[in-house]
């Protein structure tokens, strides 16, 4: 599966291969660990002396004192994210939109916040909202879906689902996709509100390829929220900002074609086959990967997790 691209458990000779030259992400005081490093990212990074990085264990650790608080590490993890932006060896960090993901630790708590572009260079777990919305006509049932920008800094001019976004520190997932629903679809939130209906929360483990902008070969594991709400046809879903080139009305077959095509997003493509799954229209009789589909769906990460409910 494209959008679930990393090795998995067992397949453990691949896998010692892709992280044979990544580094762990650690905190002092935490056991787990919170990320991969490719070896690259490492040694491009404007460490301070407030990080211990081991060649020998292939660690790289934070290593403010136990006791410190989430606003100490992220202070930390800023200014080396600032001081390396400045020297210019990292383009994903031109990007920067000073918002912030969480990094939770293995009790739940947060343990830092990461500068939203900067999450992938560290391979933390991400969190997601995705809205897919769909009418049923004469022509059976048809999907909305967007197009994204060709100015997008990542996956431009790909296909997307009809609204999507990053979860930041402190955001529940419907209010989140209500957001997003408004910012890129024009979605009304009472028509969300009322009618919205949530799917699933996916987990899979993608590395990043040259469409997604910047450094390629990062480690992204990721959890989405995901959604699906059947609009009449009174309600259209209309680009209101930069993101989104177009919404169309997209035929199951012509969903299914772009997807073998790779035409879409990574984590929309997974949102699509999740709708497809709902829907009977994948099942175990007519599809002989049936099964190993849905392992790429929801794969067990390795990481210190934090799953809300999607109300």
């Amino acid at each position: 599966m494209l959008f679930d691209s990393f090795v998995s458990y067992d397949e453990p000779t691949s896998r010692s291969g892709v992280l044979g030259k990544s580094y762990k992400f650690r905190v002092n005081g935490c056991a787990a660990i919170l990320g991969y490093i490719p070896h690259e990212t490492v040694e491009k990074m404007q460490w301070s002396d407030l990080w211990s990085i081991d060649h020998h264990k292939q660690t790289v650790t934070l290593d403010t004192p136990a006791t410190a608080t989430v606003d100490m590490r992220s202070l930390v993890l800023e200014d080396t994210l600032l001081a390396t932006r400045k020297s210019g060896v990292i383009s994903m960090l031109e990007s920067w939109r000073d918002e912030n993901f969480p990094v939770y630790g293995p009790e739940g708590g947060v343990l830092l916040e990461i500068e939203r572009c900067a999450s992938a260079l560290f391979g933390i777990v991400t969190y997601g909202v995705q809205l897919l919305c769909y009418v049923r006509d004469k022509q059976g049932l048809r999907l909305w879906i967007g197009k994204r920008s060709e100015r997008k800094q990542t996956y431009p001019g790909m296909l997307d689902s009809t609204a999507a976004g990053g979860l930041g520190v402190g955001k529940l997932p419907i209010e989140a996709l209500i957001c997003e629903a408004q910012e890129e679809a024009s979605i009304p939130e009472e028509i969300v509100r009322m009618n919205v209906n949530p799917m699933s929360h996916l987990t899979y483990f993608h590395i990043r390829g040259n469409q997604a902008g910047g450094e390629g070969g990062l480690f992204q594991p990721e959890i989405e929220y995901t959604y699906q709400l059947e609009l009449d046809s009174s309600t259209i879903p209309k680009p209101r900002d930069s993101e989104v080139e177009c919404f169309s009305l997209y035929t199951v077959d012509e969903v299914l074609y772009a997807l073998k095509q790779g035409q879409f997003k990574p984590n929309s493509a997974i949102v699509i086959v999740e709708f497809l799954i709902q829907h009977g229209i994948l099942n175990v009789e007519n599809e002989p990967d049936y099964s190993a589909i849905l392992s790429h769906l929801h794969r067990k990460l390795e990481f210190p997790l934090l799953i809300q409910s999607s109300n």
